[in-house]
């Protein structure tokens, strides 16, 4: 008797799905109609004659088949994914200029790029971290790639994944009591800058200025020295931080969406490396937090 073969397709529909326990999620991870994945899913499940999933009103579980699957289902992924790349590498070959955020250029892209460059080892990326608003106006310039940060609703570029600002202090002092309220920031043409201004000046809130730095560290341990309240994307809330809320006086913070930007007329390289981050992002789950790494 001959076994159904899965067809990558489905299976990369049925982990978007199961990484983020939604189909409305994971069918706007896959740049798809909800329809269409929800299809996939019944395709897949005939395939393997199981329910992979249950569903209600509130939420989509995994059957115990779907537990099952997920480990296989990234495996495979993962072989075809080598595969293809291990034939493609002795041809492919050329160099990408990648901008991106400080906090996602040392806690996310570095795991992501080295599986790529694994792959494509001939490819040269080349990665610069810093405001990128600044780069998004030479992209095709000086930059083929960049991720950057939007206001919630207000960006072009592809979604890759929506994150929540909070406000963040020491968990050991209690500058955020202080009148005025002492914040550290970023310079001129940081989002998270206009936010908290924004913000504060629309709660009528007295603040002053106590820092300002291009360096996402250095801002996070003047804050941890609970000489300054700050604002980090509560993916990456440092150990030494605790995020605050309007019940500790702070004014609310609008939602930002991280998004792709690719340059017209891309490389077969950066368009490789753009469909690499496109994948990779789409396997973060929504509900979890991408893993802090805390320096030392």
């Amino acid at each position: 008797m001959t076994l159904p073969m899965l067809d990558p397709d489905l299976l990369r529909a049925f982990l978007a799905v199961a990484d983020h326990r939604s189909f409305t999620r994971a069918a706007a991870r896959l740049n798809r109609t909800q329809s269409a994945v929800s299809m996939q899913i019944r395709r897949l499940e005939m395939r393997v004659a199981a329910e992979l999933f249950r569903r209600n009103t509130t939420m989509v579980e995994l059957t115990q088949a779907g537990e099952s699957l997920v480990a296989y289902a990234r495996r495979i992924l993962a072989l075809n994914e080598e595969a293809v790349g291990k034939l493609r590498q002795h041809r492919l070959e050329g160099r990408v200029r990648l901008g991106v955020m400080d906090d996602y250029g040392s806690h996310v892209l570095p795991s992501l790029l080295a599986r790529f460059l694994t792959l494509y080892p001939r490819i040269h990326v080349e990665m610069e971290t810093g405001l990128t608003s600044t780069m998004l106006g030479r992209l095709g310039e000086s930059y083929d790639l960049v991720i950057a940060m939007h206001a919630d609703g207000h960006g072009s570029g592809e979604l890759l994944r929506l994150e929540r600002p909070v406000w963040a202090a020491s968990a050991e002092h209690q500058a955020w009591l202080v009148d005025p309220l002492p914040v550290a920031l970023y310079p001129m043409g940081c989002l998270f800058r206009k936010w908290a201004i924004e913000a504060l000046d629309a709660a009528r809130r007295p603040w002053r200025l106590a820092f300002v730095s291009h360096n996402l560290a250095t801002v996070e341990a003047v804050a941890a020295q609970g000489l300054a309240v700050t604002v980090v994307k509560s993916s990456f809330l440092p150990r030494s931080l605790r995020s605050l809320s309007p019940g500790d006086g702070l004014p609310a913070l609008p939602g930002a969406e991280i998004r792709l930007h690719v340059a017209q007329d891309p490389t077969r390289a950066v368009a490789m490396l753009a469909d690499h981050l496109r994948e990779a992002f789409a396997a973060i789950p929504d509900e979890l937090p991408i893993r802090r790494v805390q320096a030392p």
